[in-house]
């Protein structure tokens, strides 16, 4: 398993080693020690699996207070997922991360808890399955704006489809209130 630490130095890009052969593939994705070593010590309680088409964007979400903590993957299809670093006071608040993740690269996120978390669908369908280290809290859920100038992701579509909760979500600046706050960490470098 390869592990790379992103611009984000919290946020993690895994590629897990891929057995196949002309039968089909086998990957390990998930091992407890192995995860651990690589710096992902944390108890997943809920896994979750979403299907959508083309052009859906869901996010960017977050929970505050009841963080969650995501490990995602995309079981077919392909996506470009996004994370936003949106801890109050911390050094990298409002910045992104964007990575392509596929069935064909098998390559996982880590998202901490204190980063937004967004996905648009760039194949026909995608089949992405989150591994979370909290349980879903609707009253604790905070929704970004997609599209807010100040993070500035650079998505794949500039017209994606959109549930009526991402479309009306608020800019960052207008949820600090909300939002968690940096604590410093041993990974700032």
């Amino acid at each position: 398993m390869k592990v790379e630490k992103t611009t984000l130095p919290e946020v993690l890009l895994i590629e897990p080693v891929v057995h196949g052969d002309e039968r089909g593939y086998l990957f390990e994705s998930w091992s407890q020690a192995r995860y651990r070593d690589a710096g992902i010590d944390v108890p997943f309680v809920q896994d979750n699996i979403s299907r959508s088409r083309r052009g859906i964007l869901r996010g960017l979400h977050l929970q505050n207070p009841n963080a969650q903590g995501k490990l995602v993957s995309v079981l077919a299809g392909e996506v470009f997922d996004v994370a936003v670093d949106v801890r109050v006071g911390s050094p990298r608040f409002g910045r992104w991360v964007g990575v392509t993740l596929s069935e064909a690269n098998a390559r996982q996120l880590w998202i901490p808890p204190g980063f937004a978390h967004g996905f648009c669908v760039t194949s026909d369908v995608a089949l992405f399955h989150y591994k979370c280290t909290g349980l879903y809290d609707r009253a604790c859920e905070i929704s970004v704006r997609w599209d807010d100038p100040a993070i500035a992701i650079e998505w794949p579509d500039a017209s994606p489809s959109l549930n009526a909760k991402d479309a009306e979500a608020p800019v960052l600046a207008a949820l600090t209130a909300r939002l968690p706050r940096y604590a410093g960490s041993s990974r700032d470098e």
